[in-house]
């Protein structure tokens, strides 16, 4: 069933506590005619409150961190791998770090707190803040790795008395005497005011108690002055020698903040209302650590996040209908449980505690129970058909009532193509478009392009198109034009000029404007890069988004890279890791992990140019580019078109494919490309598939790929001056043997 047409961007910066609540609320009961959008620095999103227990390694990576990409499939939004740098409200679009912008109707952000270094000289450059929590992860995973079997002795020093400093001084204590036990460890905890401050007097006697018990040392009323020559320098000229700092102090404010032009608070936070709505701006939201309830201020605590879920969720709703929001007052006192890294727990709450192992086992339980509510599918199906019902008139501008209007009565033919204005603004914002030769092109369009070809040069032509496989449109513009000058780059050619087709689904006209602008935007990056200017094309609409390229390289015909022409002794070298294809077969069910799918996409993004100018001066025999008949498909091509005068058959070794980071997993787990059976018909070319039947890389060989790297026959005594891996050696052909043989 087709979705209903985009009237609304309801866009969500950073996977923050509150917005992963509104991922699933909209995905359990979408809002027909709004498209969910959700832009994240970070592709895994940690939980604040299991991290301690990740230090202490109670808890692994996966356990305590939200894989976004899964969480957005499962929920059907679109997700924007991106850095926000700030905001341009006049035209209402978030600014982004190393690429255009994004537009939305309705914004809400969630992006934490930064590390307030500059408050201690030397800590930026000799200590490990804590904040961002998404990045302390992975530097915790490299500092175990470091530390582990250390025999030297180790002093660790933390700053921060609080909550947090305290259940990470206790959590990194008890790992590093699990993972160093011949090393001598000490422990100090620094903090400029009393430990715990605002917690009941019992908890704060009851923590000194633990601290002491466990021989950690705490300093209390003590600032940190400066961070530096191994050591914590304290007021008063003293010092505490460290070999290892983190920081837990006070965060601070990201400074992109103060150039959005909302209100902030006295430490620079955005200063929203009740209803969690900036008090300057009634489209932009803000909720989590970025932000401070003006009527109801408290502690940058988790909990709080937490909490801000259901509310921002209705009041995003009602916003988008044009109701008024509705206020949220959260609890003034709250349950603060502290892990003690040992299997046991500090529960406080106003002016009570209690402690114990059965306080930690209370903990665990509310953790895991709230991870796995966006950390595993859905219990029932998503809404599928209320995606597809009619939007809400209370959605719809002037812009907006006309394509309801006309709904199901689209136009196909020419009435089909994107409006003129749409196009007209579209060209504008893209700017001119440089390349070499061309006599017509963009800057002076006509009924064609016309283009220059140089004496003594020959014009290569290819053409590519498919539908998109990924939300962001702009990512998938860089992927299209990278896998249409694949076959240009194959032959050894120069990229000159390309034509595009796209097609963008039927939406509010800003909306289409919007996912053309960024395809093509993306596409030109890469295109410029590559020196092909973009000429012309045609656009429409269609059920989805999909694009492709007429490119056209140029070529010294005498230096041109062919399929055939593999002889006896080359090694066949791949420059690009394999497994597109099952990787977004699985991401299409939600089943990819986010890491996966961000390498598969950095690799999909990396044009061959270079690769290829590598073989030319190498002296490669053949090369072809490997895309959707997958590598065994095009290895048959290049076999045959060397032809019966010179025939060839091919040593692979199934051990030296590249994978790309997930691809073996997934195979194994049963994930496949809908094309992978087609492509399986290859195997009556190959010796060795019984053999080899079990070996994990086997599906590799049959695996579509899109962008994929080059393949290529080189001389043996040049194969090193080629970035890529050697899979292969080209043998002649014996009679009865098939075209490939696997070792």
């Amino acid at each position: 069933m087709q979705a209903a047409p985009f009237l609304k961007d309801l866009v969500l910066v950073g996977g923050g506590h509150a917005h992963v609540h509104v991922l699933k609320s909209f995905g359990m009961k979408p809002m027909p005619g709004v498209r969910l959008t959700l832009i994240g620095r970070d592709i895994e999103t940690p939980y604040s409150g299991m991290i301690p227990g990740f230090v202490a390694g109670h808890y692994s990576f996966d356990e305590c961190h939200i894989d976004l990409a899964r969480l957005a499939a499962w929920t059907g939004a679109r997700l924007i791998h991106a850095e926000a740098i700030g905001l341009d409200r006049a035209n209402r679009q978030v600014l982004l770090k190393d690429r255009p912008p994004v537009s939305y109707d309705l914004l809400s952000i969630d992006v934490g707190a930064a590390p307030n270094l500059d408050a201690i000289p030397g800590a930026a450059e000799h200590a490990t803040p804590v904040k961002p929590i998404a990045e302390l992860g992975r530097r915790w995973l490299a500092f175990v790795e470091r530390m582990k079997d250390r025999h030297a002795p180790l002093r660790v020093g933390v700053i921060g008395g609080g909550a947090g400093g305290v259940e990470l001084v206790l959590a990194i204590d008890h790992r590093l005497r699990e993972i160093a036990p011949t090393a001598k460890i000490d422990v100090t905890l620094v903090t400029r005011g009393e430990i715990l401050a605002g917690n009941a007097a019992s908890a704060q006697k009851a923590m000194r108690t633990i601290l002491a018990r466990r021989g950690i040392r705490l300093v209390e009323n003590k600032s940190t002055t400066g961070i530096g020559g191994g050591a914590l320098h304290l007021n008063g000229s003293e010092q505490l020698e460290a070999d290892e700092i983190f920081i837990v102090t006070e965060a601070s404010a990201s400074s992109w903040f103060s150039t959005t032009g909302l209100p902030l608070d006295s430490r620079g936070f955005f200063a929203v209302d009740d209803a969690l709505r900036s008090t300057g701006d009634e489209t932009v939201y803000a909720v989590g650590d970025c932000a401070t309830v003006l009527a109801h201020p408290r502690p940058k605590a988790g909990v709080f996040a937490v909490r801000q879920g259901p509310p921002l969720s209705e009041n995003l709703r009602r916003a988008l209908l044009g109701q008024e929001p509705k206020p949220f007052t959260p609890q003034r006192r709250y349950l603060s449980i502290i892990g003690t890294g040992d299997g046991r727990a500090l529960a406080t709450r106003g002016g009570w505690s209690v402690k114990g192992a059965w306080v930690w086992r209370w903990k665990d339980h509310i953790d895991r129970k709230w991870m796995r509510m966006y950390r595993e599918p859905p219990a029932r199906p998503m809404d599928m058909n209320a995606r597809a019902a009619p939007p809400d008139p209370a959605l719809a501008d002037a812009d907006a009532r006309r394509l309801l209007a006309d709904i199901g009565m689209r136009c196909g033919g020419c009435g089909a193509k994107v409006g003129a204005g749409v196009l007209t603004r579209v060209l504008a914002r893209l700017g001119p478009s440089p390349g070499l030769d061309v006599a017509i092109g963009l800057d002076a369009p006509d009924d064609a392009a016309m283009i220059e070809v140089p004496a003594g040069q020959a014009l290569v032509q290819s053409v590519d198109f498919f539908r998109t496989f990924i939300d962001d449109p702009f990512v998938f513009g860089e992927v299209a034009a990278v896998h249409a000058l694949g076959d240009v780059w194959a032959m050894g050619a120069r990229p000159h000029s390309a034509l595009a087709l796209a097609v963008v689904p039927a939406a509010a006209e800003r909306l289409m404007e919007e996912d053309l602008f960024q395809m093509l935007s993306g596409a030109r990056r890469v295109l410029d890069h590559a020196g092909s200017a973009l000429i012309g094309g045609h656009s429409g609409e269609g059920p989805e988004a999909a694009l492709g390229f007429s490119v056209n390289g140029l070529v010294d015909p005498a230096r041109a890279l062919r399929k055939g022409g593999l002889k006896p002794g080359d090694k066949l070298v791949l420059t690009k890791p394999l497994g597109t294809g099952v990787i977004f077969a699985a991401a299409m069910r939600g089943r990819a992990r986010g890491t996966w799918i961000a390498a598969a996409l950095a690799s999909m993004r990396q044009p061959s140019s270079a690769a290829a100018e590598a073989l030319v001066a190498a002296g490669a025999h053949a090369c072809t580019d490997v895309t959707g008949f997958g590598l065994a498909g095009h290895l048959a091509e290049m076999i045959r078109a060397t032809g019966r005068g010179d025939e060839v058959s091919v040593d692979l070794h199934l051990d030296a494919l590249p994978a790309l980071d997930g691809a073996v997993d997934l195979f194994a787990r049963g994930f496949a490309s809908s094309l992978q059976p087609e492509n399986l018909r290859a195997r009556h070319l190959i010796d060795g598939m019984d053999i080899h039947a079990s070996h994990p890389k086997l599906p590799l060989l049959f695996d579509p790929q899109t962008a994929g790297g080059l393949l290529a026959a080189v001389p043996a005594d040049r194969v090193s001056r080629i970035d890529g891996i050697v899979i292969g050696e080209v043998q002649p052909r014996v009679e009865g043997r098939s075209f490939i043989r696997l070792m």
